[in-house]
């Protein structure tokens, strides 16, 4: 009997130490981050009102702050004075010349045959006596010039008139329609410009950060808020370059997460091909497992509550999917 004993007990600790000798999961580190959405500043104007504290939970299209609104509201004001002017020069080369510019013209054309007419018959009139040499040659050439003159005249009026029955030239209504489009897009952009100065959160989540203040300038470009977004964080884990081969995107991940009893599970998101730290010698042998992969892991609702920041060890491979 004692001899059995011995023996069971013998058996009993080469379990534990087998047991104990047995390699862990995979395993991996990083830090638990949320989904961050940026809202910059479109103009280098001061913040008149803050709505939202960092912290806050905010419903998509919930205000947050807003800039001054007066310049570009004046840029606004003269885009679409712009626009309106176009319109009405367009317009005005739709409609064609007016019946009195045309009845002028007419007028005009009258006046420039009554005028070649009578040049004409005073030419008339003085080459027979410049053949009998009653009256000078120079006074004859002159009567023949102004004849000439005239006549040009006539053609000139009825070319002006011409042009006005026949209407705008299809060429200058589509260069006004054009002018219109580039000033009315001129006009419709500054108006995207002023709505955006009042920032509104573009999707639900919680202020993480507000930089600048009540008054102060922010440059074009600068976060103005800074919002964490979606139902759950994710896991932001560097993969060691021994683990890289057997990782990939959808594989079942258990995440420990500092000061948190549970475990909980995820999927691989994503997965850089790049190592995030390339060493300065050899990639090969015992240095290439110093590299490291950036991975993300996503968790279920079950994480919702979890802040960003803490520090978070993933498992990967048979412990991840039984879990």
């Amino acid at each position: 009997m004692p001899g059995n004993r011995a023996a069971c007990i013998a058996a009993i600790v080469m379990t534990l130490s087998l047991a104990a000798c047995r390699p862990d999961a995979p395993q991996a580190l990083g830090t638990l981050e949320w989904d961050r959405v940026s809202l910059p500043a479109l103009a280098a104007e001061k913040i008149v009102r803050i709505d939202v504290r960092e912290g806050q939970r905010v419903e998509a299209g919930a205000p947050l702050l807003q800039l001054e609104l007066t310049r570009t509201q004046s840029q606004l004001a003269a885009a679409q004075a712009q626009a309106q002017q176009s319109r009405a020069a367009l317009a005005e080369l739709q409609a064609g010349p007016r019946s009195e510019a045309i009845a002028q013209a007419r007028a005009s054309l009258a006046a420039a045959q009554a005028q070649a007419a009578d040049a004409q018959a005073y030419y008339a009139r003085l080459q027979p006596l410049g053949r009998q040499q009653l009256v000078a040659a120079a006074e004859v050439d002159r009567a023949r010039a102004a004849a000439g003159n005239t006549q040009a005249q006539v053609r000139g009026a009825q070319q002006a008139l011409l042009e006005l029955e026949r209407g705008t030239r299809g060429e200058r209504i589509a260069q006004g329609e054009s002018a219109l489009a580039a000033a009315q897009a001129q006009a419709d952009a500054q108006a995207v410009t002023l709505d955006k100065l009042n920032l509104v959160a573009p999707r639900a989540g919680r202020i993480e950060s507000l930089p600048y203040k009540l008054g102060d300038q922010a440059p074009v470009g600068a976060p103005l808020a800074i919002l964490l977004v979606g139902d759950a964080p994710h896991a932001r884990i560097y993969v060691p370059e021994p683990l890289r081969a057997g990782v990939q995107v959808g594989d079942a991940v258990r995440v420990h997460v500092d000061g948190r009893a549970q475990a909980y599970p995820g999927r691989v998101r994503m997965i850089r091909s790049e190592p995030s730290f390339t060493p300065y010698y050899a990639l090969t042998g015992k240095d290439a497992a110093r590299l490291s992969y950036l991975a993300e892991v996503e968790l279920g609702e079950e994480a919702a509550q979890l802040p960003a920041g803490l520090p978070v060890r993933a498992e990967f491979g048979k412990a991840a999917r039984d879990g």
